[in-house]
Parts: C-alpha cells; structure tokens; sequence
C-alpha cells in the first residue's frame, strides 16, 4: 500500500476527532450535562477503568468471537446460495423465493423463537448475527453474477472456455466488487445484530456490560460500549476497504489507464 493510501485513511479520522473535540469544549463549558452526557476525558477514564478491571477485554472477546462466527457462517452460506442461484435458472427458481420471504422477515422479531429452539447458549447469538449478513452477501453477489457484461460471456465462448473456467475466470472476477460491497453491509449488520443479541439473556459481551450498566445508571459505562461497537465496526468496514484495494488493484489501474 502507498503513502497516499495511508494518508487518505488517516484523513478519514478529522472529522471524528473534531467532533469529539468540540464534545470536550462544549462539556467543559457544562453546555451538556455530565449525568445525560458524559464528557470524552470522564469517557477515556471509565474505559481505562474496564481495561484495567478486565471487563472490557473479556467481555470484547466474546463479543468478536460471535461475529467472526456467525459472519463466517453467513459468508459461506451466502456465497454458496448466490453461485447456485445467478448461475442457474433452476437454482434461482429453488433458492431465491425463499430467501426472499425470509428476507423480509424482521430479524431482530426472531430473536424470542431462537431462544425457544436452541436455548439461551450461544447459538442464538450466532445466529442472528448470521442471518442479519446473509442477506446483503447473498443479493450483492447474486446481483454481480447475474449482470456480468454478455460481451465478456461472448469472449469466453469464442476462445472455448469451459463452464468451469467461465466461472473462474469470468464470472466470479466480474461479481467480486459486487460481493465485497455485500460483505461492507453484511459486517455493519452484524454488529447491529450482535448489540441486540447480547441484550438477550446473554451473560458476557459487550452488549451484557452495556446491560448492567443500565440497572446501575452508569451512563459511562454504556457509551463506553456504543463507542466500542461503532469502532468494532469502523475497523471491520476498513479492513473491506483495504481488502478491495488489494483484489481490485487491475480495476483500479483500468480506470487510471482510461
């Protein structure tokens, strides 16, 4: 990665730090109150305090743990669906009615059956995350298959390409920025995912310490863990971003021909 590339990243970060400069001001000058609106300095005071205490990091653990899991899950249910409906007729008439009925589905509504059918362990937790990113893997990349240039298909037969080296070389290149913008969206759902599955007869995570810093009014606390969340998210959102720059550097370097 060049040093223009790093520069655009941290310019990325102004704005956040501006804001939570003027934050600091406008707390120091009690235009907010502290009850409703901890200051940032007070903020960075409770987060060193959760750390030191080893709230934070244990709770923060098990919170990734249940993403990357049910993230994954979605990642591969949701590639492989996508590849069996956009490159097929009959897979798109078996698979995609039904996802699109569960699709509309609301989530979050899921999250009492779920706990009736696999218990108040891991597993809901799981999967909620996981179905909250299936959807946006699977219709992005179900979109990118499905609108591949025919030109391209029509290069491909005339140098006698097989099904399989089509796909490989053909479609699944074409369809890649469409999946890794399914995976940008499908990541900031499962952070929403998680917040609310944690909320549910959870015993650890963030989402449980936010919990019981509710019951003791501890509104430090609970901005603590939005702001963990947003940056959880931040960082998830930047490492797709970074993986695009590294898959799609022929398309990058296309357009700066052109």
């Amino acid at each position: 990665m060049t040093a223009r590339f790093y520069l655009r990243e941290g310019r990325r970060f102004l704005s956040p730090l501006l804001l939570v400069t003027v934050w600091q001001i406008a707390s120091a000058c009690g235009l907010i109150s502290a009850r409703i609106l901890p200051s940032p300095v007070q903020l960075a005071h409770t987060l060193w305090g959760l750390i030191k205490d080893g709230s934070l990091p244990t709770n923060l653990l098990v919170s990734l743990e249940r993403v990357c899991l049910g993230f994954s899950l979605a990642l591969v249910v949701g590639i492989t669906l996508a590849l069996i409906s956009g490159l097929s007729s009959w897979g798109e008439d078996i698979i995609d009615s039904p996802l699109q009925i569960l699709r509309t589905l609301p989530a979050l509504a899921l999250a009492p059956l779920f706990i009736l059918w696999f218990g108040i362990g891991e597993e809901p937790k799981i999967l909620l995350v996981f179905l909250g990113a299936l959807f946006p893997i699977y219709l992005n990349l179900h979109k990118g298959i499905r609108n591949i240039d025919p030109k391209l298909l029509e290069v491909a037969r005339t140098l006698d390409l097989s099904r399989a080296q089509t796909i490989r070389d053909v479609i699944l290149p074409g369809a890649l920025p469409d999946l890794l913008l399914g995976v940008r969206f499908a990541f900031g759902i499962a952070w929403l995912m998680l917040v609310v599955a944690e909320q549910v007869n959870a015993e650890s995570g963030i989402g449980h310490m936010m919990m019981d810093a509710e019951d003791f009014l501890r509104t430090d606390i609970i901005l603590v863990g939005l702001i963990v969340y947003g940056l959880l998210g931040l960082i998830s959102d930047r490492l797709v971003r970074a993986g695009e720059w590294w898959l799609l550097a022929w398309q990058t370097q296309g357009s700066k021909r052109i």
